[in-house]
């Protein structure tokens, strides 16, 4: 609409800047709005669409930015008071990919401690809440961004995952995301810690776009995927993988513990859509979901005790007290590194053999409905995180991609479901999640319940 002339690159800014100021304050899931910059962003787009310039196809569309991704508008603050002026000095890979093709920021976004919590709440900016039901989480790490979505201040986001942060918060507001596989988007920071990862960040986090149609979240993947310099981990692979059977397998059952109703009547949804485009469903268990979760904790353990060394004095108790829970659950002097890597690679090698039979996979996102306000860091919440994961962990210890997308709504809160395929084949997955999405529809965005 703005390369058309339909409307201005002026406008949609102002528009998402007047959605930021009538429903904010009920969530607090922007926390820095980049007004001026903004505005002057638009207007320097309207301009080259004026004259006719060559545009980006993010030309003048404004788009919402986590606080943990480093952008030269504002602090990387990751939600910590001890960073709460920490400027970066250059824009992560991901923004500055963005920004190249014609994005313009418009706000930063809330998120939990250093991102290491499935629900969004900090010290420096507080609580974001559920734009469905403000009882319950927004989930996270990447709340602040999902509940934007969902509520029209932005129309396209980005965040990032090492145990679901795209993907949880997606569920729990119900819009899409796509967490993406290992290398595909790169990712570097400019400060600390963000330019010291730990080894479990280094194997396992991703960046990823969030949104509320799929079709964006391609766009993305189009825009930022790609090698750079900055992150030796990043690959250029083609986006398109070779052909292969419309085969999905469905996940109706899930070991470990019990399902919640609602959920499992989303991926019954989700497999009826499927078919009725054509797909062949079959019923099927990927490998060992349970070992999968068991080796991502160990491996994420292993780096806790410096973690918490380095964190003590500038993270709250109550997320200090999760990352010790993890420390005590999965001891990293247990199980030898060299096992827990071992596992790692056998577990990878058993779930390609999976996708080779079955392509794309269909899988709860939580395996219950979002929990109240900070329960996770409350009696047994580790536990009961862990419990919620189990479909979840195992798509990042294997570094492949997932697409997180409604499909409906059961007593006023989301459902949705993860369609997970092999590495590289994001494709894959957005093309089932389309389908998915084209029976289902959209359930954003929405205005928030008070």
């Amino acid at each position: 609409m703005i390369a058309s002339g339909e409307t201005s690159s002026r406008e949609v800014v102002d528009a998402h800047l007047d959605r930021i100021d009538e429903v904010n304050g009920d969530l607090n899931a922007v926390v820095r709005v980049l007004a001026d910059g903004a505005r002057a962003g638009a207007d320097a787009a309207d301009a080259a669409v004026a004259s006719g310039a060559v545009l980006g196809p993010f030309h003048g569309v404004p788009f919402t930015i986590k606080e943990n991704l480093d952008c030269t508008c504002s602090p990387t603050t990751q939600g910590v008071p001890a960073f709460a002026e920490a400027m970066p000095p250059i824009d992560a890979p991901v923004v500055e990919r963005m920004k190249a093709a014609g994005a313009i920021p418009l706000a930063r976004t809330n998120l939990p401690e250093m991102g290491l919590r499935i629900s969004t709440n900090n010290p420096l900016h507080g609580l974001t809440r559920n734009p469905w039901t403000q009882d319950l989480t927004a989930g996270g790490s990447s709340g602040g961004e999902a509940a934007s979505l969902a509520t029209g201040m932005s129309p396209f986001g980005l965040g990032n995952d090492l145990g679901g942060s795209l993907r949880n918060p997606a569920y729990c507001c119900g819009i899409t995301s796509l967490k993406t596989s290992f290398g595909r988007f790169p990712g570097a920071g400019s400060l600390p810690p963000s330019d010291s990862q730990t080894l479990g960040f280094q194997l396992m986090g991703v960046e990823g776009p969030m949104a509320r149609h799929v079709s964006d979240l391609k766009l993305g993947v189009e825009v930022m995927a790609g090698r750079h310099p900055r992150d030796p981990r990043s690959v250029t692979v083609a986006f398109d993988g070779p052909q292969v059977a419309r085969r999905a397998a469905i996940l109706t059952e899930v070991p470990g513990g019990p399902v919640h109703p609602a959920v499992s009547d989303g991926v019954a949804k989700a497999a009826q859509a499927l078919e009725a485009a054509g797909w062949e469903v079959v019923e099927a268990m990927p490998p060992e979901l349970d070992q999968c979760q068991e080796v991502w904790a160990r491996m994420l353990s292993a780096d806790m005790p410096a973690v918490v060394d380095a964190a003590a004095e500038i993270m709250s108790d109550g997320a200090l007290g999760l990352l010790r829970n993890l420390i005590e659950g999965f001891a990293p002097d247990e199980v030898p590194a060299f096992m827990v890597h071992t596992e790692y690679h056998r577990l990878g090698a058993a779930w390609a053999g999976f996708f080779a039979e079955n392509p794309v996979l269909i899988a709860p996102v939580w395996t219950q409905l979002p929990f109240a306000h900070d329960a996770d860091v409350g009696e047994g919440g580790f536990e009961m995180m862990l419990d919620m994961m189990r479909c979840i962990t195992p798509v990042n210890l294997l570094g492949i991609p997932a697409c997180a997308l409604p499909v409906g709504v059961a007593d006023g809160i989301p459902q949705g479901v993860q369609v997970i395929a092999d590495r590289h084949r994001e494709d894959l997955c957005l093309t089932a999640a389309g389908d998915i999405e084209a029976a289902l529809g959209t359930i954003t965005p929405i205005d928030p319940v008070t």
